[in-house]
Protein backbone atom coordinates (compact mmCIF):
# COMPACT_ATOMS: atom_id res chain seq x y z
CA UNK A 1 0.00 0.00 0.00
CA UNK A 2 1.21 3.31 -1.05
CA UNK A 3 0.84 5.93 1.66
CA UNK A 4 0.71 9.72 -0.67
CA UNK A 5 1.97 12.29 1.56
CA UNK A 6 -0.48 15.00 3.91
CA UNK A 7 -2.63 16.84 1.68
CA UNK A 8 -2.35 14.88 -1.53
CA UNK A 9 -5.56 13.67 -3.48
CA UNK A 10 -5.60 11.53 -6.28
CA UNK A 11 -5.32 13.53 -9.88
CA UNK A 12 -7.84 12.06 -12.62
CA UNK A 13 -6.52 12.99 -16.07
CA UNK A 14 -9.36 13.49 -18.29
CA UNK A 15 -9.49 13.01 -22.65
CA UNK A 16 -9.24 16.07 -24.23
CA UNK A 17 -12.27 17.09 -25.69
CA UNK A 18 -11.52 15.55 -29.48
CA UNK A 19 -10.82 12.22 -28.42
CA UNK A 20 -13.98 11.94 -25.90
CA UNK A 21 -16.08 12.47 -29.12
CA UNK A 22 -13.96 10.42 -31.31
CA UNK A 23 -14.18 7.45 -28.25
CA UNK A 24 -17.72 7.91 -28.43
CA UNK A 25 -17.75 8.03 -32.41
CA UNK A 26 -15.84 4.89 -33.11
CA UNK A 27 -14.37 3.40 -29.85
CA UNK A 28 -16.94 0.29 -29.95
CA UNK A 29 -15.91 0.22 -33.76
CA UNK A 30 -12.54 0.44 -32.99
CA UNK A 31 -12.36 -2.21 -30.63
CA UNK A 32 -14.37 -5.02 -32.64
CA UNK A 33 -11.64 -4.53 -35.22
CA UNK A 34 -8.41 -4.09 -33.58
CA UNK A 35 -6.54 -6.05 -31.41
CA UNK A 36 -3.71 -5.33 -28.78
CA UNK A 37 -1.09 -3.69 -30.89
CA UNK A 38 1.81 -4.00 -28.10
CA UNK A 39 4.48 -1.73 -30.81
CA UNK A 40 1.89 1.08 -31.17
CA UNK A 41 1.68 0.95 -27.13
CA UNK A 42 5.05 1.22 -26.83
CA UNK A 43 5.84 3.92 -29.49
CA UNK A 44 2.81 6.07 -27.56
CA UNK A 45 4.54 5.65 -24.11
CA UNK A 46 8.04 6.72 -25.82
CA UNK A 47 6.06 9.93 -27.17
CA UNK A 48 4.38 10.95 -23.94
CA UNK A 49 0.87 10.51 -26.04
CA UNK A 50 -1.35 10.23 -23.02
CA UNK A 51 -3.64 8.00 -25.18
CA UNK A 52 -4.57 4.17 -25.11
CA UNK A 53 -3.87 2.34 -28.22
CA UNK A 54 -7.65 2.06 -28.97
CA UNK A 55 -8.27 6.17 -27.98
CA UNK A 56 -5.65 6.59 -29.86
CA UNK A 57 -6.95 4.89 -33.22
CA UNK A 58 -10.37 6.46 -32.39
CA UNK A 59 -9.08 9.75 -33.08
CA UNK A 60 -7.18 8.48 -36.33
CA UNK A 61 -10.86 7.28 -37.80
CA UNK A 62 -12.70 10.52 -36.89
CA UNK A 63 -9.33 12.69 -38.70
CA UNK A 64 -9.75 10.37 -41.33
CA UNK A 65 -13.85 10.22 -42.00
CA UNK A 66 -14.08 13.90 -41.62
CA UNK A 67 -11.58 14.24 -43.97
CA UNK A 68 -13.12 11.87 -46.70
CA UNK A 69 -16.70 13.65 -46.21
CA UNK A 70 -15.16 17.01 -46.15
CA UNK A 71 -13.09 16.14 -49.63
CA UNK A 72 -16.20 14.60 -51.36
CA UNK A 73 -18.81 17.37 -49.88
CA UNK A 74 -15.93 19.61 -51.60
CA UNK A 75 -15.98 18.18 -54.78
CA UNK A 76 -19.51 18.17 -55.26
CA UNK A 77 -20.00 21.61 -54.19
CA UNK A 78 -17.06 22.28 -57.29
CA UNK A 79 -19.13 20.10 -59.66
CA UNK A 80 -22.20 22.32 -59.55
CA UNK A 81 -20.56 25.51 -59.53
CA UNK A 82 -18.90 24.69 -62.40
CA UNK A 83 -22.30 23.37 -63.78
CA UNK A 84 -23.70 26.68 -62.80
CA UNK A 85 -21.29 28.46 -64.96
CA UNK A 86 -22.19 26.48 -67.92
CA UNK A 87 -18.64 24.54 -68.53
CA UNK A 88 -18.23 22.36 -70.89
CA UNK A 89 -19.81 18.44 -70.70
CA UNK A 90 -16.15 16.84 -70.75
CA UNK A 91 -14.89 18.63 -67.97
CA UNK A 92 -18.44 18.05 -65.62
CA UNK A 93 -17.79 14.13 -66.54
CA UNK A 94 -13.86 14.58 -65.45
CA UNK A 95 -15.10 16.55 -61.88
CA UNK A 96 -17.87 13.80 -61.54
CA UNK A 97 -15.01 11.25 -62.13
CA UNK A 98 -13.34 12.57 -59.79
CA UNK A 99 -15.72 12.67 -57.18
CA UNK A 100 -16.62 8.93 -57.82
CA UNK A 101 -13.13 8.05 -57.31
CA UNK A 102 -12.82 9.68 -54.08
CA UNK A 103 -14.80 7.09 -52.39
CA UNK A 104 -12.43 4.25 -53.47
CA UNK A 105 -9.51 6.07 -52.54
CA UNK A 106 -10.49 6.72 -49.06
CA UNK A 107 -11.47 2.86 -48.98
CA UNK A 108 -7.55 2.78 -49.52
CA UNK A 109 -6.54 4.89 -47.19
CA UNK A 110 -8.67 3.73 -44.59
CA UNK A 111 -7.38 -0.07 -45.26
CA UNK A 112 -3.81 0.72 -46.37
CA UNK A 113 -2.93 4.76 -45.16
CA UNK A 114 -4.51 4.90 -41.81
CA UNK A 115 -2.54 1.89 -40.23
CA UNK A 116 0.88 3.23 -41.90
CA UNK A 117 0.29 6.98 -40.89
CA UNK A 118 -1.10 6.88 -37.70
CA UNK A 119 0.98 3.81 -36.70
CA UNK A 120 4.23 5.91 -38.06
CA UNK A 121 3.30 9.53 -36.12
CA UNK A 122 3.69 8.44 -32.77
CA UNK A 123 7.02 6.80 -33.68
CA UNK A 124 8.53 10.09 -35.54
CA UNK A 125 7.63 11.47 -32.28
CA UNK A 126 9.21 9.51 -30.01
CA UNK A 127 12.06 9.90 -32.72
CA UNK A 128 11.91 13.70 -32.15
CA UNK A 129 11.86 13.33 -28.35
CA UNK A 130 14.71 11.14 -28.15
CA UNK A 131 16.90 13.81 -30.08
CA UNK A 132 15.90 16.38 -27.48
CA UNK A 133 16.65 13.79 -24.81
CA UNK A 134 19.94 13.72 -26.19
CA UNK A 135 20.63 17.09 -26.46
CA UNK A 136 20.07 17.86 -22.63
CA UNK A 137 21.68 14.78 -21.72
CA UNK A 138 25.23 15.83 -20.72
CA UNK A 139 24.07 18.69 -18.62
CA UNK A 140 21.83 16.20 -17.33
CA UNK A 141 24.72 14.08 -15.95
CA UNK A 142 26.77 16.80 -14.60
CA UNK A 143 23.68 17.83 -12.54
CA UNK A 144 22.93 13.97 -11.58
CA UNK A 145 26.80 13.29 -10.79
CA UNK A 146 27.07 16.33 -8.66
CA UNK A 147 23.99 15.32 -6.67
CA UNK A 148 25.61 11.85 -6.22
CA UNK A 149 29.00 13.38 -4.98
CA UNK A 150 26.84 14.73 -2.06
CA UNK A 151 25.84 10.91 -1.18
CA UNK A 152 22.04 11.92 -2.42
CA UNK A 153 20.27 8.55 -3.03
CA UNK A 154 19.16 7.57 -6.43
CA UNK A 155 15.91 8.36 -5.83
CA UNK A 156 16.40 11.65 -4.56
CA UNK A 157 18.14 12.66 -7.34
CA UNK A 158 15.65 11.98 -9.94
CA UNK A 159 13.09 13.66 -8.12
CA UNK A 160 15.15 16.80 -8.12
CA UNK A 161 16.23 16.45 -11.24
CA UNK A 162 12.23 16.02 -12.50
CA UNK A 163 11.86 19.80 -11.16
CA UNK A 164 14.92 21.17 -13.34
CA UNK A 165 12.83 22.09 -16.15
CA UNK A 166 15.95 23.34 -17.92
CA UNK A 167 16.86 19.98 -19.14
CA UNK A 168 13.72 19.70 -20.87
CA UNK A 169 12.75 15.86 -21.59
CA UNK A 170 15.47 14.20 -19.43
CA UNK A 171 13.13 16.04 -16.40
CA UNK A 172 10.29 14.74 -18.00
CA UNK A 173 11.76 11.11 -18.13
CA UNK A 174 13.02 11.82 -14.44
CA UNK A 175 9.74 12.86 -13.30
CA UNK A 176 8.27 9.24 -15.04
CA UNK A 177 10.54 7.65 -12.46
CA UNK A 178 9.77 9.75 -9.33
CA UNK A 179 5.88 8.79 -10.34
CA UNK A 180 6.45 5.52 -10.65
CA UNK A 181 8.47 5.46 -7.17
CA UNK A 182 6.12 7.63 -4.92
CA UNK A 183 2.76 6.85 -6.37
CA UNK A 184 2.89 3.24 -8.16
CA UNK A 185 4.67 2.29 -5.12
CA UNK A 186 7.61 0.71 -7.30
CA UNK A 187 10.96 -0.15 -6.01
CA UNK A 188 14.10 2.71 -7.34
CA UNK A 189 15.84 -0.58 -9.51
CA UNK A 190 12.21 -1.69 -11.17
CA UNK A 191 11.19 2.26 -11.72
CA UNK A 192 15.03 2.78 -13.66
CA UNK A 193 14.65 -0.68 -15.36
CA UNK A 194 11.34 0.10 -16.61
CA UNK A 195 12.38 3.70 -17.76
CA UNK A 196 14.47 2.00 -19.82
CA UNK A 197 12.74 0.24 -21.86
CA UNK A 198 9.97 2.73 -22.80
CA UNK A 199 13.11 5.57 -23.21
CA UNK A 200 12.90 7.12 -27.00
CA UNK A 201 16.71 7.84 -25.94
CA UNK A 202 19.24 5.17 -26.41
CA UNK A 203 21.49 7.31 -24.60
CA UNK A 204 19.30 7.62 -21.42
CA UNK A 205 18.08 4.08 -21.79
CA UNK A 206 21.71 2.35 -21.58
CA UNK A 207 23.03 4.75 -19.03
CA UNK A 208 19.58 3.78 -16.76
CA UNK A 209 20.55 0.13 -17.57
CA UNK A 210 23.95 1.33 -16.43
CA UNK A 211 22.66 1.98 -13.20
CA UNK A 212 20.54 -1.29 -12.31
CA UNK A 213 23.59 -3.12 -13.72
CA UNK A 214 25.59 -1.21 -11.12
CA UNK A 215 23.20 -1.56 -8.19
CA UNK A 216 22.36 -5.42 -8.40
CA UNK A 217 26.95 -6.02 -9.21
CA UNK A 218 27.30 -4.07 -5.83
CA UNK A 219 29.34 -1.70 -7.39
CA UNK A 220 29.68 1.79 -6.31
CA UNK A 221 27.45 4.38 -8.41
CA UNK A 222 29.55 7.52 -7.86
CA UNK A 223 32.52 6.77 -10.13
CA UNK A 224 29.56 5.90 -12.42
CA UNK A 225 28.11 9.18 -12.78
CA UNK A 226 31.35 10.55 -12.84
CA UNK A 227 32.41 8.87 -15.89
CA UNK A 228 28.83 9.03 -17.36
CA UNK A 229 29.54 12.78 -16.76
CA UNK A 230 33.18 12.72 -18.60
CA UNK A 231 31.78 10.36 -21.27
CA UNK A 232 28.45 12.69 -22.20
CA UNK A 233 30.78 15.60 -22.08
CA UNK A 234 33.45 14.04 -24.68
CA UNK A 235 30.23 13.20 -26.69
CA UNK A 236 29.15 16.80 -26.91
CA UNK A 237 32.16 18.22 -27.58
CA UNK A 238 32.56 16.12 -30.76
CA UNK A 239 29.26 16.34 -31.70
CA UNK A 240 29.48 20.03 -31.61
CA UNK A 241 32.89 19.94 -33.66
CA UNK A 242 31.28 18.03 -36.27
CA UNK A 243 28.88 20.44 -36.51
CA UNK A 244 31.04 23.41 -37.02
CA UNK A 245 32.86 21.61 -38.87
CA UNK A 246 29.18 20.94 -41.72
CA UNK A 247 28.63 24.66 -40.99
CA UNK A 248 32.10 25.66 -42.52
CA UNK A 249 31.47 23.57 -45.19
CA UNK A 250 27.83 25.03 -46.07
CA UNK A 251 29.74 28.64 -45.46
CA UNK A 252 32.36 28.25 -48.40
CA UNK A 253 29.21 26.81 -50.43
CA UNK A 254 27.59 29.89 -50.40
CA UNK A 255 30.38 31.79 -50.52
CA UNK A 256 31.21 30.09 -53.47
CA UNK A 257 27.59 29.05 -55.41
CA UNK A 258 25.99 32.65 -54.09
CA UNK A 259 28.90 35.00 -54.36
CA UNK A 260 31.42 34.08 -56.96
CA UNK A 261 29.18 32.19 -59.34
CA UNK A 262 27.05 35.25 -60.03
CA UNK A 263 29.77 37.89 -60.25
CA UNK A 264 31.60 35.22 -62.90
CA UNK A 265 28.53 35.09 -64.52
CA UNK A 266 27.74 38.73 -64.87
CA UNK A 267 31.35 39.26 -66.36
CA UNK A 268 31.21 36.49 -68.78
CA UNK A 269 27.76 37.51 -70.26
CA UNK A 270 28.85 41.03 -70.20
CA UNK A 271 31.87 39.97 -72.20
CA UNK A 272 29.77 38.00 -74.50
CA UNK A 273 27.22 41.00 -74.96
CA UNK A 274 30.33 43.30 -76.16
CA UNK A 275 31.53 40.50 -78.64
CA UNK A 276 28.55 39.26 -80.18
CA UNK A 277 27.08 40.71 -83.09
CA UNK A 278 24.31 38.47 -83.55
CA UNK A 279 22.60 37.33 -80.18
CA UNK A 280 23.32 40.21 -78.20
CA UNK A 281 20.01 41.20 -77.44
CA UNK A 282 19.70 38.09 -75.63
CA UNK A 283 22.70 37.30 -73.83
CA UNK A 284 21.94 41.65 -72.74
CA UNK A 285 17.95 40.09 -71.64
CA UNK A 286 19.85 36.78 -69.68
CA UNK A 287 22.34 39.47 -67.81
CA UNK A 288 18.86 41.69 -66.80
CA UNK A 289 17.44 38.17 -65.32
CA UNK A 290 20.74 37.13 -63.19
CA UNK A 291 20.91 40.99 -62.09
CA UNK A 292 17.44 41.58 -61.22
CA UNK A 293 16.14 38.16 -60.03
CA UNK A 294 18.70 35.58 -59.66
CA UNK A 295 21.16 37.51 -57.49
CA UNK A 296 18.62 38.99 -55.11
CA UNK A 297 16.76 35.77 -54.67
CA UNK A 298 19.73 34.29 -53.79
CA UNK A 299 20.49 36.36 -51.13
Amino acid sequence: MVKLPKGAKPVNVSLPPKAQVAWRMFGKFVQARTGSDPELEDNLLKAHIRLRPEEYLAVAWMNTTFAAVGAVVAAFVAALFLLILSIPIVTLLFIFAIVAALPIFFSYMYAFGLPVGYHGKPAGMAKKRGHKIDKRISGAMSFISAMSSADVPVDVIFKELSKQTIYGEVAKEAEWITRDTELLGLDILTALRKAAQRSPSSKFSDFLQGVVTTSTSGGQLKPYFLSKAEQFEKEDRLEMRKKMETLGMLAESFVTVVVAFPLFLVVIMAIMALISKTGSGFVVLLLYVVVALMIPMSQ
